[in-house]
Formats: structure tokens, C-alpha cells, sequence
């Protein structure tokens, strides 16, 4: 009798086991996946209107192959994340007098009326040029591709 007592708990506690093993392996696989290859993201701003709504929720992909003119990416900027469209890349040549500007807000005084994207580089806009704090602002205003965190999928 003692030794069946004994298989019914070793069973008791492998059923125990298999039954949190299923979604712990899960939550682990998501946790690693969403550290990995996605980023889920929130919208804080109207500045990607009307493409990705203010206080939406994003997933990009930290994996891709190569960024062009006219994708969504996630990038590092001062210490936030931010959220904006590829206007150029390495090479391009972007002339500042074409660009549309908000009245009211301050553009750095910039010695050349057209600058040359440096390779590795993108110039980043957002889709709502009225509200949008974007590379027509910045004093440094390119995006390093190392500072590039992921593609957002559209």
C-alpha cells in the first residue's frame, strides 16, 4: 500500500507540473520573442496622423533587412522612442527650402539651403507635418541607422 501511495503523489505532482508548465513556457516565449524580434508600441502623439492614430497601439519588427524612403520606423532620439517616416536615405539630397514648416516653431539656422543624407543616416518626417517634431527641427537632423530600433509594419 506504501509504495502506491507513493506512484499516486510522484503522478500528483508530474500532472501538477505539466499543468503550470504549458502556460509558463508560453509567457517565457512571448517574453523572449517581444525582447527579440516585435515591439509593441503606443502612439503618444497626432504627429504620424492619419497613418497610425494618436493613442494607438503598434507592433514593428525588430528584424529586417534593409530600410528605404517611405517605411515607418522606431527609433532613439535623446533618450525616448520615437516614431516617424523615412524622407531620405544615405546619399539623398534634401533641399531645406522645399520643406513645410509650422509657423511658431523655432528652426535652427542652418549654413546650406541643401544638405546630402550621410550614408547610414536617414531624414525623418512625420505624416502630420503640422505637428510634428521632426527632422526639420533638430539641430542634428539625421537618424543614424545604429539608432534605428525597429520597422513598423504597416
Amino acid at each position: 500500500m506504501g509504495l502506491t501511495k507513493q506512484v499516486r503523489e510522484k503522478q500528483g505532482i508530474k500532472r501538477w507540473l505539466r499543468w503550470w508548465m504549458i502556460p509558463v513556457g508560453v509567457n517565457i516565449l512571448i517574453w523572449i520573442l517581444f525582447h527579440t524580434v516585435f515591439l509593441a508600441g503606443y502612439v503618444p502623439s497626432e504627429s504620424m496622423e492619419p497613418t497610425l492614430k494618436k493613442g494607438s497601439y503598434l507592433i514593428a519588427s525588430r528584424i529586417y533587412t534593409s530600410l528605404e524612403t517611405g517605411d515607418i520606423i522606431i527609433f532613439r532620439r535623446d533618450g525616448r522612442l520615437l516614431v516617424k517616416r523615412i524622407a531620405a536615405v544615405g546619399g539623398d539630397t534634401i533641399d531645406l527650402g522645399d520643406l513645410t514648416y509650422t509657423p511658431g516653431w523655432m528652426i535652427p539656422k542652418r549654413d546650406k539651403n541643401a544638405v546630402v543624407v550621410p550614408e547610414r543616416c536617414f531624414f525623418v518626417l512625420g505624416d502630420n507635418a503640422e505637428d510634428s517634431y521632426d527632422s526639420r527641427y533638430w539641430e542634428e537632423m539625421f537618424v543614424k541607422e545604429a539608432d534605428v530600433v525597429a520597422r513598423v509594419w504597416e
